[in-house]
């Protein structure tokens, strides 16, 4: 083909193209101006519909929200997006929110991003309309925004990869998006407020981010224990289908008991870090009755810790004395008054911790903690409540070469031996090995004086057996005194 007809061609085509637009601009004014908007719907659709029959694309249409509800769908996409359009897209959105230490990044309007799963391709974009303004409520219902924006992510893909992208890809996005978020989640302790204005329900968690550095590694417990601890842990968070089969609820409790100072709460720490779990933090002095109780345990979330702290002595849960007779009991039941119905009752804090309410979430982990394991009602500690007990003690030779190497960064010194050998004769918690080794930088300033200290809680566990001594000497000398005077008097 000579150049004269390849230039006329082009004339041909860009003259064809010209008309056609220019036709398709008229069209559109006149359908603007003239015909309703019910008909200039219809006849789109129409339009594509008809385009349609010959494209092998499929499209589909992920919108922000469902009703008032988060698509779950849309949330898990835009993160799983944003994880690899960083280096592939000119614009990006930014967020970061003030409880939080990560920046976000996810894909602005009108971006496009193709994606490669298993050979096939899948093309997301991100689309918004205006529509209508909208009132969407939080999701505590205590406060509400007004949105005019409609957003939504499109699926582009060969219609071949239909089932691909319903059973296959898309669920693989929702369960990367899980775990991603559960690896970049910030761990927060809850506690309970008693609100002091009037409202429906006068006790409320409220929470903050839990800070503590804790870890496995910084601990300073019995690496034995240690492995145990992480082992059944580990083992705890898979076998979700397990707990199904045998039909228990998805939960494990851990007793952790032993002295002030030992570590319980370093422990509980570390758990909720190397989980990625909340903290729920229950003072059962606050708790005014078991509903109150009930009400705030099945408001705590899944994979989450429930802890409550000296169990022993947070509240009275001790109604199922054995020594009472029936009788007694009957009695006792009938004069039960107004007061000593709303109170939390042993029968029905174990209702909610392995009865029907127990079921109403899952993986969760319910850690109870006391100086005394003696003291506590044998109800509390069979397996199914307490599954897990472990004896947090006095710092051992372990303990302290840990603290050490985390505090002073060293793991040898010629002072070792020395405390190790007062460790094993004087009874000293880490707590309190910590605080000498936090007074001073140089290990062999911090060692004297933890030497020092050695010396200090000798001499008051020596002055401390006296004193029993002369108590135990005087209530002897007492009874026998009795003794003696009711021997005279049966004379």
């Amino acid at each position: 083909m000579s150049t004269e007809s390849k230039l006329t061609t082009a004339k041909t085509i860009i003259s064809t193209v010209g008309s056609v637009a220019a036709a398709a601009m008229v069209v559109r004014s006149v359908s603007q101006d003239y015909l309703p908007p019910e008909l200039r719907d219809y006849f789109y659709l129409t339009f594509r519909h008809f385009i349609n029959k010959f494209s092998t694309q499929l499209t589909m249409v992920i919108y922000e929200f469902e009703g008032f509800s988060d698509n779950e769908i849309y949330t898990a996409t835009q993160s799983y997006l944003a994880a690899r359009i960083s280096s592939h897209v000119d614009r990006l959105k930014v967020t970061k929110s003030p409880n939080e230490t990560q920046i976000h990044v996810a894909m602005e309007i009108n971006e496009e991003y193709t994606d490669t799963y298993k050979g096939a391709k899948f093309t997301w974009s991100l689309v918004q309309k205006k529509k209508p303004s909208r009132e969407y409520y939080t999701h505590d219902e205590t406060g509400r925004t007004t949105r005019s924006d409609l957003r939504s992510l499109e699926l582009t893909f060969h219609r071949k990869h239909k089932d691909l992208a319903l059973n296959d890809y898309i669920p693989y996005i929702v369960t990367d998006a899980k775990t991603r978020k559960q690896q970049e989640k910030t761990v927060k302790l809850f506690t309970v407020e008693r609100k002091t204005s009037y409202t429906r329900y006068p006790t409320a968690w409220t929470s903050v981010n839990l800070d503590h550095p804790a870890s496995f590694a910084t601990v300073a417990m019995e690496s034995g224990m240690k492995e145990k601890v992480i082992k059944d842990l580990d083992q705890f968070l898979s076998r979700r289908e397990y707990y199904r089969k045998v039909g228990k609820a998805w939960k494990r409790g851990y007793l952790l008991y032993g002295p002030p100072g030992t570590g319980k709460s370093s422990l509980i720490a570390a758990m909720a870090n190397y989980l990625k779990f909340d903290i729920y933090d229950l003072e059962l002095t606050n708790i005014t009755s078991n509903s109150e109780l009930r009400r705030l345990l099945v408001a705590t979330a899944n994979r989450s810790i429930l802890v409550i702290e000296d169990i022993d002595c947070s509240v009275e849960l001790h109604d199922r004395d054995d020594t009472e007779s029936a009788q007694v009991l009957a009695q006792r039941n009938q004069r039960r008054s107004y007061e000593e119905e709303n109170k939390v009752t042993l029968s029905g804090f174990l209702n909610f911790i392995d009865g029907l309410w127990s079921s109403c979430g899952d993986e969760r982990i319910i850690i109870f903690t006391t100086n005394r394991k003696d003291k506590l009602d044998p109800a509390l500690l069979r397996p199914g409540r307490m599954d897990v007990h472990i004896h947090l003690s006095y710092c051992t030779s372990n303990g302290f070469r840990l603290l050490t190497s985390n505090y002073l960064r060293i793991t040898e010194h010629k002072l070792f031996q020395e405390i190790e050998d007062l460790i094993d004769e004087v009874e000293i918690t880490p707590a309190e090995v910590a605080e000498q080794l936090l007074k001073d930088n140089d290990p062999g300033v911090a060692l004297k004086g933890l030497i020092e200290f050695f010396d200090v809680k000798r001499k008051e566990k020596e002055e401390s057996k006296v004193k029993k001594d002369e108590m135990l000497a005087k209530e002897n000398e007492k009874k026998q005194i009795e003794n003696d005077n009711v021997g005279v008097w049966s004379r």
